[in-house]
């Protein structure tokens, strides 16, 4: 082969153009679903990861508040009127559900406390169960994505190859320059897999930890709160 063949022969590979939208463009109908169909997921999950990141930071400063207000010294009565009057979340949700059910008993006139220790523990965990399901909304967004992204962006990438593989047989060239722009699109398809699924991942797991420190503050606060209103009991029966 001279010389001139061997330049005529490398002018494909020159020409081809291997850009992210030109093998968008030059995709399969289904690589392209594929595609798209994780650009969308990447866009939730980052929608998702911000959101949750200002939920967090807005209960855990709620909570500083609260436990600052409870622990200041005020009387339990008046932070209660104070709370019981403008919707609550996290800790300020579990003192004035625990202290409804405190003056409920109360107002009832009723003579044995017997249950009332027992009743404000379940009012309590009912509090708590429902602010974890708060904080664990559209979680499982992104445990979706974060598992099921790259088998989804392989699926694209296996459809992408057996396409090229079609086209290399029936162009009859197995040239690099024939191949490489198929295999490329194909790759692609994973590679956009991966850039949804290492976020979600990564979200999920900061996010449930986040939950789980949240939960067991709530807890540790539910347990001293049962513990101060236990004592009141024995006091007044």
């Amino acid at each position: 082969m001279n010389s001139a063949d061997i330049a005529q022969s490398a002018l494909p590979m020159a020409s081809a153009d291997v850009s992210l939208i030109t093998l968008f463009l030059q995709a399969h109908w289904i690589v392209k679903t594929v595609m798209l169909g994780l650009l969308f997921c990447s866009v939730w999950v980052w929608a998702i990861a911000i959101e949750k990141l200002f939920l967090f930071a807005r209960t855990k400063r709620s909570m500083d508040r609260f436990e600052q207000a409870f622990w200041s010294g005020q009387s339990i009565e008046e932070l209660y009127r104070s709370l019981s009057a403008k919707p609550t979340h996290s800790m300020a949700a579990l003192f004035v559900a625990a202290m409804r059910e405190w003056k409920r008993s109360f107002e009832s006139q009723a003579r044995s406390f017997a249950g009332l220790q027992m009743r404000i523990e379940k009012v309590m965990d009912v509090s708590i169960a429902r602010e974890v399901e708060r904080l664990e909304r559209r979680l499982l967004v992104l445990a979706t994505v974060g598992s099921a992204g790259p088998f989804v962006g392989l699926f694209g990438t296996v459809w992408g190859i057996m396409s090229s593989f079609q086209s290399i047989a029936a162009s009859k060239n197995t040239s690099l320059a024939v191949v490489a722009p198929g295999i490329a699109e194909a790759l692609f398809a994973t590679a956009i897999g991966l850039v949804a699924a290492i976020p979600a991942t990564i979200f999920y797991n900061k996010f449930s930890s986040e939950v789980n420190r949240q939960a067991q503050r709530l807890e540790g606060f539910a347990d001293e709160f049962a513990a101060i209103l236990s004592r009141q009991i024995d006091e007044r029966s």
